[in-house]
């Protein structure tokens, strides 16, 4: 029997670092709840080997796991460089074009016109992750006349952003599409978008997927915030992809923009992931920065529903130890004295819905009565996913008859899905909960429980009923 003693779940991503079996069961063991595929790195036998291994330890452990496929999305890079490499200096003209021929300290390829497409004189463009900042005086459907505002040394191929425009390009490249078909074939959990703008990005993946896996919008745009509420309304997931947010918006409203996210997620019911060197330091070196442990704490105390690692996992020397310290951390954050307190600081009200009123009644009855869990029966996981959006006191039990449901729902906050068999009527499940609850450590002889449930069963959305029920 492995159950979490937490709430917030850890992603971990795999690359050399963690992908073959030993591995990847010591970072499950450590806490990692979902393995995320990176889809800019590795060639698809790698995946498909990573994803085979990760159901057998499945299977193993017998503990749902979610898997993460990653798309990179478009990367928007100048041209060659004649020597390689050139320095911009401050205050001179730099112009960027369409032509092929490689540039120099005075002008540099950029073979993308969709940018051209949205430029407007008075706009910003980024280099090298902002390191190198442009300011556009003229541009046309091929050109763009610049003057460096910030500059340094520019080398081939580094990457371009353009904070404040919205680009007409589709989210989805050549490659984006072939890796997304070959990873809902392998049977993936979740796909995470990148390079979201506007609503009809994900409603364009939606088309591909369908209810293959569910879609996470990944946050990284500033024209992504503009539509937040839209956004998060049409996909499953969120996360805060703090990397190349950080690099369009400036840093000190990176930490703001983290809170208003994750509260707009947690007010409609939409699993919140925050990513992006959350213990960067532990590529390196064993244990993190107090800084990091902080950056950890606090997604925790806003209620994020899982953080992530990334190269700490993938590449870092410390996999297991990285995902150690964060199961630590969370664990010893939920624990404060204070926790309770801040996770509810702005509560939001449930939508006038049966599933709402039950949602909310489940955790104010299970508070009242300290009942040992809320038990919520899901095909859709619908019924988890309310029961989850209002950070109850009671843990989350998860009985489910569809294993992806079980499988996607180990990414939110304090479920602890069991894939099983559905009841027939009250009386099984009432009787059903209160076993399972004790097989899993949930419950013991005498604690009572709170079970959610749609009647009839088996028809997926119709949570309606609450029953409490006395562990035997």
């Amino acid at each position: 029997m492995i159950r979490r003693n937490r709430n917030a779940k850890i992603i971990a991503t795999l690359g050399p670092s963690s992908s073959d079996p030993q591995n990847l069961e010591a970072l499950f063991r450590a806490g990692a709840d979902v393995f995320r595929l990176n889809f800019s790195h590795g060639e698809h036998a790698d995946h498909q080997q990573r994803l085979f291994n990760i159901r057998q330890l499945e299977r193993q452990v017998n503990r749902p796991i979610a898997i993460l496929l990653d798309l990179q999305g478009p990367k928007l890079r100048v041209g060659k460089l004649r020597d390689g490499e050139v320095e911009l200096l401050p205050g001179k003209a730099f112009r960027l074009d369409l032509s092929e021929e490689p540039g120099d300290e005075h002008r540099a390829p950029l073979p993308h016109p969709e940018i051209f497409a949205a430029l407007k004189p008075g706009m910003t463009i980024l280099l090298d992750d902002g390191k190198l900042r442009l300011s556009v005086k003229d541009c046309g459907p091929d050109f763009a006349e610049t003057e460096i505002m910030a500059g340094g040394p520019l080398r081939d191929r580094k990457g371009v952003n353009v904070p404040g425009a919205v680009l007409p390009i589709s989210p989805l490249t050549p490659k984006d599409r072939e890796d997304l078909e070959f990873g809902l074939d392998l049977g993936v959990d979740w796909v995470a978008l990148s390079f979201v703008q506007r609503p009809e990005d994900i409603a364009e993946v939606r088309q591909i997927v369908d209810d293959r896996a569910a879609i996470m919008a990944k946050i990284e745009k500033p024209a992504a915030i503009d539509c937040l509420d839209a956004l998060v309304e049409l996909c499953d997931g969120v996360m805060v992809a703090r990397g190349d947010l950080g690099v369009e918006m400036p840093p000190e409203e990176v930490p703001g923009l983290q809170k208003t996210i994750i509260q707009t997620c947690r007010e409609a019911g939409t699993p919140v992931v925050v990513a992006t060197q959350m213990l960067e330091s532990m590529i390196d070196v064993p244990a993190p920065t107090r800084a990091e442990a902080s950056d950890v704490a606090t997604a925790v105390y806003d209620g994020a529903d899982a953080v992530m690692l990334s190269a700490e996992t993938a590449v870092g020397h410390y996999p297991v130890e990285a995902v150690t310290m964060m199961e630590r951390i969370i664990t010893s954050t939920e624990h404060a004295h204070y926790y309770r307190n801040i996770l509810h600081a702005h509560p939001s009200a449930p939508d006038a819905t049966a599933a709402d009123a039950i949602s909310a009644a489940s955790a104010q009855v299970a508070h009242t009565l300290s009942a040992a869990a809320i038990v919520c029966y899901t095909m859709s996981g619908s019924t988890a996913l309310r029961a989850a959006r209002e950070r109850p006191d009671a843990s989350i039990l998860v009985l489910t008859n569809k294993r992806d449901t079980a499988q996607r729902l180990a990414l939110l906050w304090g479920a602890h899905c069991v894939h099983t068999a559905d009841v027939s009527s009250t009386q099984e499940m009432a009787e059903k909960a209160c076993r399972i609850a004790a097989q899993e450590g949930y419950a013991k002889a005498g604690d009572k429980l709170v079970v959610m449930a749609g009647v009839p069963f088996g028809t997926p959305g119709t949570t309606n009923l609450l029953r409490i029920a006395t562990v035997g």
